[in-house]
């Protein structure tokens, strides 16, 4: 762009030059103030058009020859219908070995930018490819352009109607006689769609489904190890949340997920309003989406140890052989039974009704216990608090028979009922 201006400053610079012997030849021609009005128009139209036009990769100019024989030819009589003239030219522009070639009735086909001089006036329609049609003279037919602008110069006349594919119309004063339609994107000369790739089979399918729920396992298991090697009371507390207050904990999930954004849009407003908090803005965003991440994590976490805690405490009342209950064993047996809705769905989910209700009820069953995890991480402020884990001391608990193993003198106290039973240790 800034070559072709600085082209059109210099061809102005040379005009200004040569303006005073020219109004010196020929002092009755022009007055010399409409030679300068002018000029002056002259330029910037010249200045518009190039701006318009930087264009890259554009063809050299050049005619257009005419498709070979059996080739339906292009008709520019009638442009009332744009989107069907695009396509008619999408199918005639499409290269031959290479080369365009387009047959006009009636008219002409050029390839890049086309002028048409203030002295000409060619008869037919006009077709100009991938270029600007700039016309300062007098074309009786219709103009269409694909890929290019059309600018209708002072003095200029159009007889017959204009069409711009991908491009636009700008008429700077001109005589347009017909109608303008423009549509500023065209798919003429767009690259070719890559070939749709086949679709997988169902084997293919099933095995991609289960290799990600596969992934998925492996990651909550390693994350919940880690939690259990350095957080297991507090896990185990939001676990007993998950068991005793299952329904508050639902409640409480449910209410804390509609009331994440507003309480998040309340602090940041809160540290907008004060002097200092908008120093601690970038750190309290932070440290707020974490503390929901977490949450929402080991909530989910606590649902699975609660899930498998469950599982084995009730083989073991029927008497079955567990080999040692701990968390990480309570850990794998809720992620799997968590897991199985899953790998349910990626065999059966090809299926194409039942596949889309086994994903949906996964997907049910998989965001209830996840709010559950969620409302006891609240409830219990991240396993710190007990009130909702039933970890209250029974009644028998204060009596006198309890009352003796107060440490006195050295005398060992005796373990109080109402805590966690030595299953739950590593």
């Amino acid at each position: 762009m800034w070559a072709r201006a600085g082209a059109a400053v210099l061809g102005l610079m040379v005009l200004t030059a040569a303006l005073p012997s020219a109004v010196r030849a020929e002092p009755r021609a022009v007055p010399t103030g409409a030679a300068a009005v002018e000029l002056v128009r002259n330029f910037w139209d010249l200045v518009a058009s190039q701006q318009g036009s930087d264009r890259s990769a554009r063809p050299r100019p050049q005619a257009i020859p005419p498709g070979p024989a059996g080739t339906p030819p292009v008709d520019l009589s009638d442009l009332s219908r744009p989107t069907e003239m695009e396509r008619k030219l999408k199918t005639a522009l499409a290269t031959q070995n290479g080369t365009i070639r387009v047959t006009v009735p009636g008219g002409t086909a050029r390839l890049g930018d086309f002028i048409i001089g203030s002295a000409e006036s060619p008869e037919g329609h006009l077709l100009v490819v991938q270029g600007d049609a700039d016309v300062y003279g007098r074309l009786h037919g219709n103009l269409v352009t694909v890929d290019g602008d059309v600018i209708v110069h002072p003095g200029a006349l159009v007889s017959g109607d204009i069409l711009a594919l991908g491009g636009d119309v700008r008429d700077m004063g001109g005589e347009i006689g017909g109608e303008i339609r423009a549509l500023r994107s065209t798919t003429i000369f767009a690259p070719a769609a890559a070939a749709v790739e086949a679709q997988p089979g169902a084997l293919a399918t099933v095995g991609r489904r289960l290799a990600g729920v596969f992934g998925v396992f492996l990651t909550l298991a390693a994350l919940g190890f880690g939690l259990v090697m350095f957080g297991r009371p507090n896990l185990e507390v939001v676990s007993d949340t998950v068991s005793h207050s299952f329904g508050r904990a639902f409640v409480t999930g449910l209410l804390g997920q509609i009331l994440v954004l507003p309480t998040f849009g309340m602090l940041i407003v809160g540290l907008i309003l004060s002097v200092a908090g908008i120093l601690l803005l970038p750190f309290a965003i932070a440290v707020y989406g974490l503390l929901v991440v977490v949450a929402a994590l080991g909530g989910f976490l606590a649902v699975a140890h609660a899930m498998g805690e469950t599982y084995i405490r009730r083989r073991m009342a029927v008497g079955a052989f567990i080999g040692s209950p701990n968390s990480y064993r309570y850990l794998l047996i809720g992620l799997g039974a968590l897991a199985a809705l899953w790998l349910v769905w990626s065999v059966f989910g090809w299926v194409p009704v039942a596949g889309d209700l086994i994903r949906g009820a996964a997907f049910l069953v998989t965001w209830l216990l996840a709010t559950t995890g969620f409302g006891a991480a609240l409830l219990s402020r991240a396993g710190i608090r007990e009130n909702f884990a039933g970890r209250l001391i029974p009644p028998e608990a204060l009596t006198d028979e309890y009352l003796w193993a107060t440490p006195q003198f050295g005398v060992p106290a005796g373990r109080r009922p109402g805590g966690r039973t030595p299953t739950r240790g590593l």
